[in-house]
């Protein structure tokens, strides 16, 4: 049947998806609107030229980055939709200094922190970029209070659902369910307005699959020994570097390709550049669901885990080695060694 005469029935679309996956219907409709905010971006950034939407807000954004228009957009996108959903309590946003406490008539049981539109700094070249999320939901004794920053401040081994949107050449939606144990994909049928399930239980390449490292180089100078060792390492032994500047897409090239993703603290940001609760969380708990691995590499005077940290606010930062357990653990052997 020719592509274009196949009609929405025939495709398992995210909706009937969620349906059939989740029993929890407040859960689905929050997924539900995330996947409609998902839809309204990839729509704005394809038409950002036209609708004069590329260049800076004049704004800077609650981790000192400068936002540009789409990051505005698409932080007003995702914060309608997802109070409009009526399921739930605490919103985290990278575009706002603190925590959006959702009013009680709207209020649900989840909370969502989200990275409106990570790598917006390439969107006026027309380079890809992304949404990042992690849900939460409510800690029990908030059943009987009112909900506070506290009930999304919490370790990533809490999260329900992590996930991420690219938005390229094609609009891809990415979902971990934790407790299903899976990831899973969904393009954009742009015809239909639907994401349509493409794949099931994603997996890193066997035997840790092409041999490519990720990370900006240009911050060379300002790292410590264990990762200049690493990437030395890896030139060594014939890998390929790949750095396209949006967390989004260079990981998911990673866990479709394998290899490994480095953003790492440096004597500029000693703590790292990424924020823990809406990129380091859920790309490490997707990563990990793909059978990878999400590490800190040291810091705070330890290896970490990833998804171990305890957040200290809710823009922390941490740093971030995400990849094939091949790659990652030749970082984790620099720093032991």
């Amino acid at each position: 049947m020719p592509v274009e005469d196949m009609n929405e029935a025939t495709f398992m679309n995210l909706g009937r998806w969620l349906m059939e996956n989740t029993s929890d219907k407040e859960l689905t409709v929050l997924m539900a609107q995330l996947g409609l905010a998902c839809k309204a971006t990839s729509r704005a950034c394809a038409k950002a030229g036209i609708a004069g939407l590329f260049g800076l807000a004049g704004e800077v954004n609650s981790t000192g980055d400068d936002q540009k228009k789409l990051d505005v957009l698409s932080d007003e996108i995702f914060v309608s939709a997802l109070i409009n959903s009526g399921a739930c309590a605490v919103l985290v946003s990278e575009e706002r200094d603190e925590a959006i406490i959702v009013p009680k008539e709207k209020a649900g049981r989840f909370c969502v922190a989200f990275d409106p539109l990570d790598g917006s700094s390439n969107i006026d070249c027309n380079v890809s970029t992304g949404t990042i999320f992690a849900v939460y939901e409510k800690l029990p004794e908030s059943h009987l209070n009112d909900p506070t920053e506290a009930d999304i401040m919490r370790t990533g081994n809490d999260i329900v659902v992590a996930g991420y949107c690219m938005y390229g050449a094609a609009t891809e939606l990415v979902l971990c369910f934790k407790a299903l144990g899976h990831v899973h994909r969904f393009a954009l049928d742009p015809s239909l307005g639907e994401f349509i399930h493409t794949h099931s239980n994603v997996q890193f390449p066997a035997n840790g699959g092409k041999k490519i490292y990720s990370c900006n180089e240009g911050n060379a100078p300002h790292w410590d020994e264990p990762i200049l060792n690493s990437v030395q390492y890896f030139k060594d032994n014939g890998y390929s570097a790949r750095y396209v500047g949006s967390m989004v897409s260079d990981v998911h090239r990673t866990i479709l390709y394998g290899g490994v993703y480095i953003y790492p603290a440096d004597k500029k940001s000693p703590k790292g550049k990424l924020r823990v609760l809406y990129e380091g969380f859920p790309m490490a708990l997707i990563v990990e669901t793909a059978g990878g691995i999400g590490s800190t590499g040291m810091f705070n005077g330890k290896i970490q885990r990833m998804l171990d940290l305890v957040p200290s606010n809710i823009h922390d930062r941490c740093p971030v080695i995400l990849g094939s357990p091949r790659d990652v653990e030749v970082v984790l052997n620099m720093y032991k060694s």
